[in-house]
């Protein structure tokens, strides 16, 4: 075989790989499906068990009366305000109430839970709320 016949072999074989994988180019049995996760488990004999704790469960919330609506247009200008970062939650909700209450005289270097320290966490001092800020 030839250099060039090997390599246009190879480049018809490439571009059959990259086309879309569909259910009609697998095998007879082979369903290609939509990726839905399973909500239970198949037996060896072939019988299906449904377990309640694997359906979703969508909860969703009353929305009577709420005026914002779901979808925001890509034409609205961007934010203006820096990202948040550490530093800023503390200064905008610990230091506050750490300088209240030690102008009150109640502040208490043992009791820093109450400001939302965890001595469990390594190398940070204050939890970040909400839970889901990134980090």
């Amino acid at each position: 075989m030839g250099v060039l016949s090997t390599l246009f072999r190879g480049l018809v074989r490439g571009a059959d790989r990259m086309s879309e994988f569909t259910s009609k180019r697998g095998s007879r049995t082979h369903n290609k499906g939509r990726g839905a996760r399973p909500t239970g488990l198949r037996l060896s004999s072939g019988k299906f068990i449904s377990i309640r704790a694997m359906i979703p469960e969508i909860v969703v919330p009353n929305l009577e009366g709420f005026k914002l609506k779901p979808y925001v247009s890509y034409r609205c200008p961007r934010g203006t305000e820096p990202p948040l970062t550490a530093e800023s939650v503390f200064a905008e909700i610990v230091a506050p109430q750490i300088k209240k209450d030690f102008e009150e005289g109640t502040f208490n270097q043992e009791q820093l839970e109450k400001y939302g320290f965890d001595p469990k966490q390594e190398g940070k001092l204050f939890k970040l709320y909400p839970k889901n800020y990134v980090r």
